[in-house]
């Protein structure tokens, strides 16, 4: 059975530029790698429960931050390791130093005994369309391509 993951897709325009909120996950596997790291502020969910609100959540639990606006939906993304991603674009604004993300622990160094605890992202930023076709991992990229085919002219 697949895994699901659930986000959205924070846009603004900012002097006539259309910006992508990204997130960058936190933790050591992370830490040196900028490139193809970043994300939409996402995560998974239960087969139970209803993706938009995942999307919500995960948005939230990432972030510290809430957004509200018109929601439009993306396709589903499939993922390399199998998961599908669902996503929605969402218009709105937020300062990337107010984020506070949630934490998760970990065993570092592996194999050491001690655990550690991370953010689940250490920042956040925004970025222009191009730069974040760059920045985001490869395997949701399809929702920055289909963000723009939906962008008026």
């Amino acid at each position: 059975m697949s895994k699901h993951s659930a986000g959205l897709l924070l846009h603004r325009r900012r002097e006539g530029v259309l910006e992508i909120f990204l997130v960058h996950p936190g933790g050591p596997f992370w830490v040196k790698k900028d490139q193809g790291a970043w994300s939409i502020p996402k995560g998974e969910f239960d087969s139970g429960e209803d993706p938009l609100a995942a999307a919500r959540r995960e948005f939230e639990e990432e972030t510290g931050l809430q957004v509200e606006g018109r929601l439009i939906p993306l396709t589903p993304l499939i993922q390399p390791s199998g998961k599908i991603i669902h996503a929605w674009a969402v218009a709105g604004d937020c300062d990337p130093g107010a984020v506070r993300s949630n934490t998760f622990t970990l065993e570092w160094p592996p194999r050491s005994g001690r655990m550690q605890e991370f953010p689940e992202i250490d920042k956040a930023g925004w970025f222009t369309l191009e730069e974040a076709g760059k920045k985001i991992i490869r395997g949701q990229r399809g929702f920055l391509e289909e963000f723009r085919r939906l962008l008026p002219e």
